[in-house]
């Protein structure tokens, strides 16, 4: 089993941190996002671990971790930062944002899952998600599972909190037929959207500007079943320097523990 940590984004949301390096390197309570994912990964037995970065890549540095560069990061987003580290694919590969933390139970989770396709949820998600925004539809994709525990639907708009299920948050497992069938979708598709100028994945972008839940949700309607692991809180997504301000105030006045406890 081995990880690939999607890293090569800039964060101009997070501005001024990332004025000067990039967003997986902003320290939160006196590690960097990065630092906290390649501990955890490591504590839990998983020591192969590549990380793709973008984005002043210099300043990556992390030793016994590999790199590949998405040179396109400017203009692509994750699916091509994904797929510009198709070669660290193995029999059972781990992918993570690389904006985001998570506690070693939620990783021992998705290692211990068995199926093909393991997405993490949180079903928890929306107290989370209303401390962090006034308007938590604004930023809020949907999230449907059937009676299996398989998504249903990811991504898109939504207009009512019912359309959302849990909130996926960016950390994945995929292991045996799954490899292949990544693999052979992505081609796929990637071939129609340079034979039609269209992208399958998502009409409204570049085939290289897709999202992840966009693959996510093309897998979906191949007819690919993406089971949720199912988490209650314990971990964090940092996107804004609100966020950021957000969380330094909540473990000062020691109310952090309640979303996420870091391992140190």
């Amino acid at each position: 089993m081995n990880a690939i940590i999607l890293a090569a984004g800039e964060g101009k949301r997070l501005h001024p941190l990332t004025l000067t390096k990039p967003k997986c390197m902003v320290e939160l309570f006196g590690k960097t996002l990065l630092e906290r994912q390649i501990s955890v990964f490591r504590n839990c037995g998983i020591n192969n671990i590549c990380v793709v970065t973008g984005y002043m890549s210099e300043l990556i540095k992390y030793k016994n971790v590999d790199y590949i560069k998405n040179h396109n990061f400017m203009e692509t987003n994750m699916v091509e930062s994904l797929f510009s580290a198709i070669d660290k694919f193995t029999e059972s590969t781990i992918v993570s944002y690389g904006d985001i933390v998570f506690e070693q139970q939620i990783l021992k989770k998705l290692i211990n899952s068995e199926y093909d396709f393991s997405i993490i949820v949180d079903k928890q998600w929306e107290k989370y998600w209303k401390i962090r925004s006034e308007n938590p539809l604004d930023d809020l994709e949907s999230l449907k599972i059937d009676d299996e525990q398989n998504i249903v639907s990811i991504g898109k708009k939504v207009d009512n909190l019912t359309e959302i299920e849990g909130q996926y948050i960016g950390l994945m497992k995929f292991q045996n037929n799954a490899i292949g069938k990544i693999k052979s979708f992505y081609s796929k598709s990637k071939s129609i959207s340079q034979n039609s100028n269209s992208n399958p994945l998502n009409p409204n972008l570049a085939f290289r500007k897709s999202y992840m839940t966009d693959l996510l949700q093309g897998l979906i309607d191949d007819g690919q079943k993406l089971k949720t692991i199912n988490i209650d809180n314990g971990w964090l997504e940092l996107d804004t320097i609100d966020d950021y301000n957000l969380y330094q105030r909540l473990n000062s006045e020691k109310k952090l523990l309640q979303f996420y406890e870091p391992d140190d």
